[in-house]
């Protein structure tokens, strides 16, 4: 350009045409010519085409004119029809006349806009004026050329004519600009997602600049100015253009020109030249949005009702075309219209692929225009209970109530058998055991035929394969779990004897296997564990090999994959599960006696919830929270929660259970007797109905035997005592320490000592430091009833101790009323050596004497328990006292029960 210029200066009249797609510069690089001749003294005229004044006779020509002083050039007429001959002759004579006193440079941009009588006018100034200090600077859209050949043509065959192309730019300048306009940083971070959203366009570059500059934001914003950039290319490349760019931002990932040409019922041809003109600006990539911004600007631009009936008519296309369902669903919903006679198939068959591929909002979504549409009940169900599957991802009380509608077919009998199995499924993974065998019951009484629990398809078919299976009828809840199953019967009518449980049980879920002495009873869960990915179809089983492990080998074996799976499904964006998963670790955390974690991560996965309250889920975590508040002696909180109003159908459910455990122990912590052995009767009652009466799992029979002893009913008490320790379940350590503390509140103090030793080693294997609080705490009391007040110190020391870490700080006042820190040692005796020193101070055999020491036993027990001798207890211990700098047994610091639990770990 700069070489034009001086040859126009020179004498030699220059045509230079400078051609480019929308936005890369072309208007930029001419205003930069007319800029740099005016500075240089030369005679600038300006002009700009317009497609609004594309039928204005002689426009171009009056901006040029309108740029000297009056008579100057001479006056134009805009009479319709060819362009005057001799008024053409006049103007180029007068700006040769204005030439001869400086060059003159004219610049029209758009000329692809130009009037034809002013490319006629230009043409002949082209054409007369070779030899005048003239510069004739047009700029053209490459992909939209005016209407007369002729004149590009024409101006072709000038031998002083110049095309300059200008191109989109490449990375390296889209880095280069980026670190002027941010920082070389800054370009180092974005560089290549500008250069990509933008394809090199310098508009749209700009724009993207300019936003992140202004806002910070990492992505455009709607009505930022990116999407204006976008909207002005579209604006420029004229009406026809604009249309297409809104029909393939509709089509969206269905975009061809072939489809667009369709939709807009024009020539394939046509299309493609709009193809090619916004593939060439940058904004499309083949006949897709480069950037998905630029694509919700058109969309955010399109009027509202157009928009819609575009995506009806595009959803029929891609029907017809044979498209995915995916892409049809996704017309449909954008549309939202059902009205068409195959949508609701589609949506359908949509929401199960979307499923498949991990897509659960969309498949949602799918369900739920289809469940608004004319379906009749039956698939309503169906599409209902497929919400509830999804829905459990972010909220599991929304999933609970969309198995309502089901469950009100199901009552009125018009939910058909097919839908039957899926329903009970549901229910079963919810918790709600009482509906689930309701559903189950209904199965059994369509098709007496089938065994307990089976299902059958519409077609007759079995509706779960169990392989191996020779059979022709299937458990409904099969695949759910790779565990024991457990049986339950359907819910007894008022004033019914209790019915016998069944096989295919919704209990499934809620069950644990037989306790093993030689941990073997949680290796089929790990194993499951180790190789489960969290998904719709694993999260139930998961929740259930975790809950295994917790109850069969304890909290330690269970919290790590509870941090895993909580961590799982925060990156699978499921707030539901991860609500799930972190009430579960608040489980875990009350079953190792942690009350502050327990009531803290309880609270965290309420928060999780969309609403705090209303679902059979939130009240189970809730039960959690009250447990916790009331071991901490805060009755209030407790209370707070309990107020909570009760979802619908929550005595039927597990999480019901829970809440009626958590009641009772706020009962028989606020005196409540009557009302708490109320409360652990009934979970009794529903256990046994449900074929799920294991003490590890609920062990309701302690509570209500702690009731009755409050009441004076000993006997009764003692009855169910009994009963837990005659169950299988006895032989885990937890279970048997819990029961031998309550046995023991029944027995003569020297057997009572006995009975609490025992509790006390039970309890400490098993990680629980809330019970073994409990136990030590009676286990001191009998100490000091029958004089053994040095032991009895001790042990409350300890016992004191351990209630503090866990947080229980009523039962620490218990204990030892008026203490508000740690108990010291005796004056002359050193209790400040840490777990670490210990460790390194203590041989194994000092450390294992010293643990049990520290726990209350004498020497004798200690060698009996060791398999030494007295003698070398007495050894062991003076070495550590030696080494401790202490001189007698109470003066062991409490911080040796770490060693312990390491060991036991």
């Amino acid at each position: 350009m700069d070489s034009a210029l001086a040859g126009t200066a020179a004498g030699q009249a220059r045509i230079v045409l400078v051609e480019g797609a929308v936005g890369c510069g072309k208007s930029e690089l001419a205003d930069a010519v007319a800029d740099r001749a005016e500075a240089a003294g030369a005679t600038v005229l300006r002009a700009l085409g317009s497609a609004a004044e594309r039928d204005l006779p002689l426009g171009i020509l009056r901006q040029l004119t309108a740029c000297t002083p009056p008579g100057v050039l001479p006056e134009l007429t805009g009479e319709p029809g060819n362009a005057n001959v001799g008024a053409m002759q006049a103007f180029s004579a007068a700006a040769g006349e204005l030439a001869a006193l400086a060059p003159v440079v004219i610049v029209v941009d758009d000329v692809h806009h130009a009037d034809d009588q002013s490319c006629a006018y230009l043409l002949h100034l082209a054409r007369s004026t070779r030899w005048a200090r003239i510069l004739l600077v047009l700029t053209e859209s490459v992909h939209e050329r005016g209407d007369d050949p002729v004149f590009g043509t024409e101006l072709l065959r000038r031998p002083n004519f110049l095309r300059i192309r200008l191109e989109r730019l490449n990375a390296a300048a889209v880095a280069r600009l980026v670190a002027e306009q941010l920082g070389p940083d800054a370009a180092e971070r974005l560089a290549g997602r500008f250069a990509e959203a933008t394809g090199g366009n310098p508009l749209l570059l700009r724009a993207m600049v300019e936003e992140h500059r202004v806002t910070g934001a990492q992505e455009p914003e709607v009505g930022g100015a990116y999407a204006q950039a976008v909207l002005t290319c579209l604006y420029r490349c004229g009406p026809a253009v604009r249309e297409l760019a809104e029909v393939l931002a509709v089509l969206d990932d269905l975009a061809t020109a072939e489809r667009a040409a369709r939709l807009l019922d024009l020539p394939l041809a046509t299309v493609n030249r709009g193809v090619q003109a916004l593939s060439a600006a940058g904004i499309l990539d083949g006949a897709r949005f480069r950037y998905p911004a630029a694509r919700a600007a058109v969309l955010e631009w399109t009027d509202d009702s157009a928009r819609a009936e575009l995506h009806r008519r595009a959803a029929e296309l891609a029907h017809r075309s044979g498209a995915a369902a995916s892409s049809v669903a996704a017309q449909l919903l954008a549309a939202d219209r059902t009205d068409l006679p195959w949508a609701v198939p589609v949506l359908h068959e949509a929401a199960e692929q979307l499923l498949a591929d991990g897509a659960a909002e969309r498949a949602s979504a799918c369900l739920e225009l289809a469940d608004r549409s004319g379906a009749d009940d039956e698939q309503r169900a169906q599409f209902r209970t497929m919400l509830a599957a999804i829905a459990a991802r972010s909220d599991p009380g929304a999933a609970e109530r969309h198995l309502t509608g089901p469950l009100e077919l199901l009552r009125a009998g018009s939910l058909a058998p097919a839908r039957l199995a899926a329903l009970a499924r549901l229910l079963a993974t919810q918790g709600r055991i009482d509906e689930a065998a309701e559903v189950l019951e209904r199965i059994t009484a369509q098709d007496p035929a089938a065994p307990d629990g089976a299902v059958r398809d519409g077609a007759g078919r079995d509706s779960v394969n169990r392989p191996g299976q020779g059979g022709r009828w299937a458990d409904p809840l099969d695949g759910l779990s790779a565990f024991p199953r457990w049986t339950a019967a359907p819910p007894m009518e008022p004033g019914a004897a209790p019915r016998q449980v069944r096989a295919g049980s919704p209990t499934t879920l809620w069950t644990i296997p037989e306790y093993a002495v030689d941990g073997s009873s949680g290796a089929a869960a790990e194993l499951f564990l180790r190789g489960a990915t969290l998904s719709e179809a694993t999260v139930a089983p998961i929740g259930q090999a975790v809950r295994a492990l917790l109850l069969t080998e304890g909290p330690a074996r269970a919290m790590p994959w509870c941090h895993l799976y909580t961590e799982a499904a925060i990156r699978a964006g499921a707030p539901g599960w991860q609500a799930a998963f972190t009430a579960l670790g608040a489980e875990v955390l009350l079953r190792q006696g942690d009350l502050t974690g327990a009531e803290s991560r309880a609270a965290a996965a309420m928060d999780l919830l969309p609403e705090r309250g209303g679902s059979v889920f939130a009240a189970g975590v809730s039960a959690t929270l009250i447990r916790a508040c009331t071991a901490m002696g805060r009755h209030d909180a407790a209370a707070r929660e309990l107020a909570r109003p009760l979802p619908e159908g929550l005595a039927g459910s597990f999480q019901g259970l829970a809440h009626l455990r958590a009641r009772g122990q706020y009962h028989l912590a606020t005196n409540r007797f009557h009302a708490a052995l109320g409360d652990f009767l009934q979970i009794g009652r529903t256990m046994r109905r449900w074929g799920l009466d294991r003490p590890l799992l609920l062990p309701w029979r302690i509570g209500a035997a702690e009731a009755l002893i409050q009441l004076g009913e000993a006997h009764q008490a003692a009855r169910f005592v009994a009963d837990q320790l005659g169950s299988k379940d006895a032989a885990h350590p937890w279970v048997h320490g819990i029961s031998l503390r309550l046995k023991a509140a029944l027995s003569e103090p020297k057997e009572r000592q006995v009975l609490l030793a025992r509790a006390v080693d039970e309890l400490r294997t098993v990680g629980d430091t809330y019970e073994l609080v409990l136990a030590m705490a009676d286990f001191g009391q009998v100490l000091k009833e029958t004089g053994d007040s040095n032991r009895a110190n001790m042990v409350n020391r300890r016992a004191w101790h351990l209630a503090d870490e866990c947080g229980a700080h009523a039962l620490r006042e218990r204990i030892l009323p008026g203490h508000t820190v740690t108990p010291g040692a005796p004056e002359g005796g050193r209790t400040d050596v840490g777990y670490a020193e210990l460790d390194a101070r203590l041989s194994e055999s000092e450390k294992r004497v010293a643990m049990l020491a520290v726990h209350g036993h004498t020497n004798r027990e200690i060698a009996m328990k060791l398999y030494i001798t007295i003698s070398t207890v007495e050894q062991h211990l003076t070495r550590v006292y030696r080494k401790l700098n202490i001189t007698r047994r109470q003066q062991l610091p409490v911080d040796l029960h770490l060693l312990g639990a390491a060991e036991h770990a």
